[in-house]
């Protein structure tokens, strides 16, 4: 039992240690060598079985311990190596992000420039989205602008391509925008190449394929068809006229033989909105 106690209890001798003192029975076996010259005879082959084989070990164990130090440092360097380009990847990776960023932010800055020369009459202020309700789509959502920049209720809101929504309510520094898609969203509306008249209705359900229903269209010479651009209408009270809503998708004769009604695929994606131009002139008419 006290044996194994030992054992357990034994404490490992430092390497520094264990080469000291091979150091000095290299010492001793060098002078021992060196007078081993001198002599002739018995001393000189006992030298032969004894000298020769420990300067063969100490040679040995002094290649072995300097292999190891020298690995040791090569680990470290390659350790302070590794920690160094760990940090370079780093860098490099906040900085692709960053010019991925500013390139998104770039071509839709460049989008709202062109949408901004389109409908170059109407004053407008840029404004980003802060909030949105729960859903893949930007129903009804909020903008970092208010009563403080000039933005009031039923300012049209624009992006994209084309109308966006109508401003519903507005505090001091914030504003809720309520989309066309969203299932309040009713819009007079006109397609452009004919001027006839149609409602545009918001439907959540319908837009997760990408449409919005428009409906009560008069087109007794039969000239409108699927890819005719659809705008806002003069007869709105509230949408200022000429802007952009999107494209026939599909039409359909109703029951009743007089209104034609189908879908639209609007020109705005409502799934990744950012930036927002409000239009700060109001529609004055009413219908």
């Amino acid at each position: 039992m006290a044996r194994k106690r030992s054992k357990r209890n034994k404490i490992p001798i430092p390497d520094k240690y264990i080469l000291l003192a091979l150091s000095v029975i290299c010492v001793i076996m060098m002078v021992l060598s060196y007078t081993t010259d001198i002599l002739d005879g018995p001393p000189q082959a006992i030298a032969g079985y004894t000298v020769i084989p420990f300067q063969k070990a100490i040679s040995y164990a002094g290649s072995w311990l300097f292999d190891r130090s020298e690995s040791i440092r090569e680990l470290e360097t390659l350790r302070a190596e590794n920690e160094e380009l760990k940090k370079t990847v780093d860098d490099l990776t906040i900085r692709i992000n960053d010019l991925t960023t500013d390139k998104y932010e770039l071509a839709e800055l460049r989008q709202l420039m062109s949408l901004d020369e389109r409908y170059s009459d109407y004053p407008k202020i840029g404004a980003r989205v802060i909030g949105k309700d729960a859903g893949n789509w930007y129903s009804t959502f909020l903008i970092d602008k208010g009563t403080g920049d000039g933005v009031k209720v039923n300012m049209n809101v624009i992006a994209g391509s084309g109308l966006v929504g109508i401003v519903t309510s507005v505090g001091p520094n914030w504003a809720t925008v309520r989309s066309i898609i969203d299932d309040d969203s009713n819009i007079s509306a006109m397609v452009l190449n004919t001027s006839d008249t149609m409602i545009v209705t918001g439907d959540l359900e319908l837009y997760s394929n990408g449409s919005i229903r428009f409906s009560d269209l008069r087109d007794d010479d039969g000239a409108v068809a699927a890819g005719d651009q659809i705008v806002t209408s003069q007869i709105s009270s509230k949408y200022l006229p000429g802007i952009s809503i999107g494209y026939i998708k599909e039409i359909n004769n109703d029951s009743n033989n007089l209104t034609k009604s189908g879908y639209i695929t609007p020109v705005v994606d409502f799934e990744h909105l950012d930036i927002v131009l409000v239009v700060t002139q109001m529609k004055q008419t009413k219908e």
